[in-house]
């Protein structure tokens, strides 16, 4: 763009227990083809209890120990920060050497409150991370020149724009970034994607720590819903299919529950009709993926997306019942 002057950024790099992705992460940051004198670099770690710390310190970086969410740590990194554009990057992803350029330029404009580029597969040797790849991608090809919301995984963002929305909600440990960009969005800002732009994600690795992830997200996606309830009807990135998801398997326990006195038994039809509508639906999406990606292990998503399904489900009714419970104290 003529005559764009490349502004000065303060990086927050938000950690716990990273140490086996900050080394590379934080590498990634100081190899960007960016005038370093323009750079900061903010690690808020949450009180690791592995090497973060010390492999972090290893860097030209400002470490901060706090006791923080993402979310607050956001904000309490916010208040130190000496620029008013501030980039966030997971601590267990690393960006390509012009991602800053190929973002920067669209902050040129007053109402751009914020930027992000593609996600990508760090960890492509783990099937089971190689498969979760192809669907966050596939989410992501969805996307226009701009959107309502985006992760903070790689994100460019105004500071003055942040704080006029609000700042990140520390209630929401996960999904306080669609919370944030619905806030800003709403303010008649725009966020620009930049699909070249890209940013590698260390996924999880085992379908376990898959299914722990999502639990998290399950529990605050009830939060955020009841903040924002016209996210229920999906966006590019999570879109009506997924949020059904989690009822129709509720439905398929209730039918089965519901069948369990003699005379109620047909309902076992129906609970495994549900069922296996779940299931071929999941097959052929994930048919779908590996055609697209040219990749058979991507049927391994028809595991991921039950398991998905069944973890936001839990979540949700982790945090139905604790409110509940708050009610009647």
């Amino acid at each position: 763009m003529a005559g764009f002057s490349p502004p000065k950024i303060s990086i927050i790099v938000a950690t716990l227990n990273s140490e086996h992705t900050i080394e590379e992460c934080l590498q990634a940051i100081f190899d960007l083809d960016y005038p370093k004198e323009f750079l900061e670099v903010f690690v808020v770690d949450g009180c690791s209890k592995d090497a973060t710390v010390e492999l972090a310190e290893k860097y030209p970086v400002k470490v901060i120990s706090v006791p923080l969410n993402a979310p607050a740590a956001y904000n309490y990194a916010m208040k130190i920060v000496s620029n008013d554009v501030l980039g966030f990057i997971d601590a267990d992803a690393k960006v390509e050497k012009e991602w800053l350029n190929k973002l920067v330029t669209y902050l040129d404009n007053p109402k751009v409150a914020g930027v992000s580029g593609s996600i990508e597969t760090w960890n492509t040797d783990n099937l089971w991370a190689r498969s979760i790849g192809y669907d966050i991608k596939n989410r992501y090809n969805r996307l226009k020149t701009f959107v309502n919301r985006i992760a903070t995984m790689n994100l460019l963002l105004k500071k003055s724009v942040i704080e006029e929305a609000g700042g990140f909600d520390e209630n929401l440990p996960t999904q306080y970034d669609t919370d944030l960009g619905v806030r800003i969005t709403s303010k008649g800002y725009r966020i620009a994607f930049n699909p070249s732009a890209k940013c590698s994600h260390f996924n999880r690795s085992t379908v376990h720590a898959y299914f722990i992830q999502q639990l998290h997200y399950g529990k605050n996606t009830v939060k955020l819903y009841l903040k924002h309830s016209g996210l229920i009807k999906g966006d590019e990135i999570t879109d009506f299919g997924m949020n059904i998801q989690p009822l129709l398997i509720l439905l398929v326990i209730a039918f089965f529950l519901l069948g369990l006195p003699g005379i109620l038994r047909p309902l076992w039809y129906v609970s495994a009709l549900i069922l296996a509508f779940i299931f071929i639906y999941y097959v052929f999406s994930a048919a779908k993926l590996s055609i697209k990606f040219k990749d058979s292990a991507a049927m391994l998503m028809v595991v991921l997306y039950f398991v998905r399904a069944v973890a936001w489900l839990t979540g949700a009714a982790i945090t139905g019942v604790r409110f509940l419970l708050s009610r009647k104290r």
